[in-house]
């Protein structure tokens, strides 16, 4: 039988020119069997089963009917149609000749007793890479039996329809009916040691070097970020390592789910050294063999080096005639402090050192910032700094997260540069890495450009930006940002500087209405008709206590992060909440701009939404199609009761992941005597995230994240765009690459799903 008329082809008998037949992965997978690497086998059924498929049944009508007219922007339409359809395929009955066919190539992979096997998916056309198409369907893991294979083959071309392969088709003018789908069926791998190879290295993008990563059990982990792989640089003219980083792995996945590593392991390298020599061999062959640098998904099982998959790198970087700013290895000779590497960067200037906020004064343009920790008093003196150096802190603290807005390099963390440093001295901070360097060690060097126009990429995730400083508002309007994801009200309250409580003692509401509602309109103004999402005020009773006249008004309380803050707040000083909420009013209402919305944060109870919600209605702001009212989601209750919270009535959920992970971990995140245990990646944090997704889609509600989990975890915004998250939200100085991860990850969410269900 011809290829081109075949239902189900095997591997043996495929080749890289086949695509239109197999789709890539099929191509790939046959092509590579063919020249001698070692792939487990399998068979391929065709795009021609999947048209034959729709023209044994209705489905051509129902996909026109259900896609005409549609606009692929209205999310909630896009996701109707996509379920209509995708019920509609797996209603429709399965040709039986294709059914036996299936059966029969499957009883012949499996030999004597089923076997487990992949069931991927790999849309393609007549005329188009498949590359159009990577990463938008499914794939099924562990797939035993040959009805349950049946099966799993019609819930992959189901996929074909799922929302965001609908909206990549439309954008991109592709037509529905003529964009096929072949689905490769692979022997499973219960992998030993699994990991990833790039035949370039991927950090440096040298192609005379490759790139290993390694870890016990299945490869999934890795790529979300769980575990954190060894890793090897192998010279590829020499075969041999240039070097290796040891990372420490408590777990593994296997197909019976996570199961601990002993501790006689834990810290061992996961391959020998023998082994990844000959694994960067096998992708120098791979590399060869297509002539260009690959993407490798790559398995032992048994002792035996297998390849899973491999596509092209398609990421390189192009110069352009740009400097930065980087430190001149020739004059370091050493480094004066290490800390956490908190925003990216590199600087030199004289050390300021600020032990309080009425110190602030001291720094001018230029300096750097050294303090024990900053708060938002300490703004003002952060925009004149050229770079931030903590004692106290980590990555998520405020100084980070203002440092990252503000585009300034930042150490945190360094735990005693208040006692080492002296006012006046030179010295440079590595944002990047780090590191602190005694006097000025820094250089220029030329960057290179990606190649990518990011002002022109889209993505059916909308991606936000968390914002604070009013002065900043008009310039990153400019970007190819979607909203403001988070505007926080803490860093305006604290430039008014008094507190809010202090103006009604004097009588001067209006004051503070006015210089809050001022400062909102920038942002409204900016960006208008894109949303502006407006947080309430979450200051701690620490925090107001250092506006003027705070000390007042607040008492001091042993742990303040679990204290007096957020809508409990609201509801018991209804007084002070009222003067955001007529802000607010005079920003949408007199001011005319609607698109201000709010957002509760920190929520305990049901019980604490139903009430705020009330007083928000009876100050004459009620939800609508113009006014969107969000819930922080950052306590474990919002996440184990968010149903409960959504029947009460709001539009979208926002999680902050900073509150979320320290208090489902009990950890203080800026305590570095346990700030090792803070990590947005852990299980039982990653765990809440997926339901919260899951749910709020379920629901039909929006759901972003505005922690700064996304801006620092590329494989966290993998994940969340696989879930279904309607946005992200990230500080700016991550906003391009953010953007590029969900471009990608929209056009690969194929095979981020199949190793996420190992």
């Amino acid at each position: 039988m011809k290829k081109s008329t075949a239902h189900v082809l095997p591997f043996s008998s495929i080749r890289k020119t086949d695509l239109p037949y197999v789709g890539g992965k099929g191509a790939n997978l046959g092509e590579m069997l063919s020249v001698g690497i070692p792939v487990p086998d399998g068979f391929v059924v065709t795009a021609k089963a999947y048209f034959d498929f729709l023209d044994s049944t209705a489905l051509r009508h129902k996909i026109l009917t259900e896609l005409s007219g549609l606009d692929t922007n209205n999310s909630k339409d896009l996701a109707q149609a996509s379920k209509n359809i995708k019920t509609a395929v797996m209603l429709a009955k399965m040709p039986e000749d294709l059914a036996k066919e299936i059966k029969k190539s499957y009883i012949k992979l499996s030999g004597q007793h089923d076997s487990f096997v992949a069931v991927r998916s790999s849309a393609t056309a007549e005329d188009l890479p498949e590359a159009s198409f990577a990463g938008q369907q499914e794939t099924y893991l562990n797939v035993k039996g040959s009805d349950k294979v049946i099966k799993s083959v019609q819930k992959c071309w189901a996929s074909l329809f799922e929302a965001r392969a609908i909206f990549y088709r439309q954008e991109n003018g592709f037509e529905h009916l003529k964009v096929g789908i072949a689905v490769p069926v692979q022997l499973m791998v219960q992998s030993k040691i699994s990991g990833i190879m790039f035949t370039v290295n991927p950090l440096t993008n040298n192609q005379r070097e490759i790139s290993i990563e390694a870890a016990y059990g299945l490869g999934q982990p890795i790529v979300s970020g769980e575990v954190t792989p060894d890793q090897f640089i192998v010279n590829k003219e020499t075969g041999r390592i240039k070097s290796k980083h040891i990372s420490k792995q408590t777990w593994q996945l296997t197909k019976s789910g996570k199961t601990p590593i002993s501790k006689a392991h834990q810290k061992k390298q996961k391959m020998d050294d023998k082994d990844i020599e000959k694994l960067a061999e096998l992708g120098k062959k791979i590399e060869d063999h297509y002539g260009v640098p690959q993407d490798i998904e790559w398995a032992m099982e048994k002792n035996k080096l297998l390849i899973v998959q491999s596509r092209p790198v398609t990421t390189l970087n192009k110069k352009e005639e740009e400097v930065r700013t980087i430190v001149d290895d020739k004059k370091v000779s050493k480094y004066l402090l290490e800390g956490l590497a908190a925003s990216p960067g590199v600087a030199s200037g004289p050390v300021k050192i600020i032990k309080k906020a009425s110190e602030i004064s001291k720094v001018e343009e230029g300096d750097v910032l050294v303090a024990v920790m900053t708060n938002p008093d300490f703004v003002p003196a952060m925009k004149r700094a050229c770079a931030i150096l903590t004692d106290e802190g980590g990555r998520t603290s405020h100084a980070a997260i203002v440092s990252r807005e503000l585009g300034i390099p930042a150490v945190v963390g360094s735990e005693n540069a208040t006692k080492i440093l002296k006012t006046g001295e030179l010295i440079t901070v590595d944002g990047s890495e780090g590191k602190v360097y005694a006097k000025d060690v820094t250089a220029t060097e030329e960057v290179e450009d990606d190649g990518i126009d990011y002002e022109s990429l889209k993505t059916a995730t909308k991606i936000y930006m968390n914002l604070a400083e009013p002065e900043l508002a008009d310039e990153m309007s400019a970007k190819n940002v979607d909203g403001v994801g988070l505007l926080r009200a803490e860093f305006m309250i604290a430039q008014i500087g008094k507190h809010p409580r202090k103006f009604i003692k004097d009588g001067k509401e209006k004051e503070f209405i006015d210089q809050l509602a001022e400062g909102m309109a920038k942002f409204a103004i900016a960006f208008d008709p894109r949303p502006v999402v407006y947080r309430f005020t979450d200051f701690r009773s620490n925090e107001y206590a250092n506006l003027v006249g705070g000390k007042e008004f607040e008492a001091e309380e042993p742990n303040p992060m679990i204290g007096y803050r957020g809508v409990g707040r609201y509801i018991d000083d209804s007084e002070v909440f009222e003067l955001e909420l007529e802000a607010i009013k005079k920003v949408r209402n007199k001011m005319n701009y609607k698109n201000l919305w709010v957002m509760y944060p920190f929520v305990r109870t049901v019980e604490q939404l139903k009430e705020v919600k009330s007083i928000t209605a009876a100050a004459g702001l009620r939800r609508s199609a113009s006014f969107k009212v969000w819930m922080m989601v950052e306590i474990p209750s919002n996440v184990i009761l968010l149903e409960d919270f959504i029947k009460i009535g709001i539009d979208g959920v926002s999680v902050g992941t900073n509150d979320l992970t320290m208090l489902t971990l009990g950890v203080d995140r800026d305590n570095e005597r346990v700030a090792e245990t803070y990590s947005e990646m852990n299980p039982a944090v990653l765990q809440s995230l997926e339901k919260i997704v899951k749910t709020s889609r379920k629901n039909k509600i929006s759901c972003s994240i505005c922690g700064q989990a996304p801006s620092v975890f590329p494989e966290l915004v993998k994940m969340l765009v696989e879930w279904g998250i309607t946005s992200i939200s990230v500080s700016p100085d991550v906003l391009d690459k953010t953007r590029k991860i969900v471009y990608d990850m929209e056009k690969e969410v194929l095979k981020e799903k199949s190793k996420k269900k190992k």
